[in-house]
Order: structure tokens, then C-alpha cells, then sequence
């Protein structure tokens, strides 16, 4: 029996409103569906974050949302730490996370659904 590997679409975003829910629609329009997509919100001052919830009710997406703007690469290793289970994170709600930092302020991650496996990374860039 073949089995699809799962694909890991991560998506970091600051400020693209603009751009974003057409970004995430063209991830889950795709053919192949052994997918799972994870948004990181890079401490974006307009809609994004509200853009990104709005994506929340599907099973395979997952929010990090960053407090403070670290940048496209940190906001990639985090999504990548967290497919690969290496982030500790606490419950705060049901799908609410927090992940545990060393200096404090942590960020927050809401997350529906998340299995790891195997995994293919696309990265989205606006």
C-alpha cells in the first residue's frame, strides 16, 4: 500500500492583506490533499490576523501568531520547529497555544489540527 507523503505549506505574513486569503484559498484549492498549512502572523498591525482566523474552521491549518516582528527566516524556523514537534507549547483553550520561550512574552498558537510525518516544506513569500 503507497501512501502520499504530507506536504507542509508554511506561510509567514506581515501586513499583506491585501494578498493573503487569495494565498491561503490557492493552498487548499490544490489537487493533492495530504496537505497541512501553517500561517505565521509576524506581528502584522492590519487585518491579516483577522484574514487568518477566518481559515481556522479548516482541519489541517494552524496559526502561529508571533508578538513581536522577528522577520520572514524566524518566522519560517518556527513553523518549521513546530511541524517538527520541537516547540513545547502549553494549552491555554481548546486550539489555543501558547509556546514557551525562554525570555517570556511567548506567542500564541492556534491550531485546529497537527500531525507530523513525513513532510515537504513550500514556502509562500509575498
Amino acid at each position: 500500500m503507497q501512501t502520499t507523503p504530507l506536504i507542509s505549506c508554511v506561510i509567514p505574513f506581515y501586513n499583506t492583506e491585501k494578498f493573503l486569503k487569495r494565498c491561503i484559498q490557492s493552498c487548499i484549492d490544490q489537487t493533492y490533499k495530504n496537505l497541512e498549512i501553517i500561517l505565521v502572523n509576524d506581528a502584522s498591525s492590519d487585518n491579516s490576523m483577522q484574514i487568518a482566523k477566518e481559515f481556522l474552521s479548516y482541519p489541517n491549518i494552524s496559526l502561529v501568531d508571533l508578538k513581536q516582528n522577528s522577520g520572514a527566516s524566524k518566522a519560517r524556523n518556527i513553523a518549521i520547529d513546530f511541524i517538527l514537534n520541537k516547540i513545547k507549547f502549553n494549552k491555554i483553550k481548546q486550539n489555543v497555544y501558547e509556546i514557551e520561550t525562554n525570555g517570556g512574552g511567548g506567542s500564541t498558537l492556534y491550531s485546529k489540527n497537527h500531525s507530523s510525518g513525513k513532510f515537504f516544506f513550500y514556502l509562500f513569500r509575498f
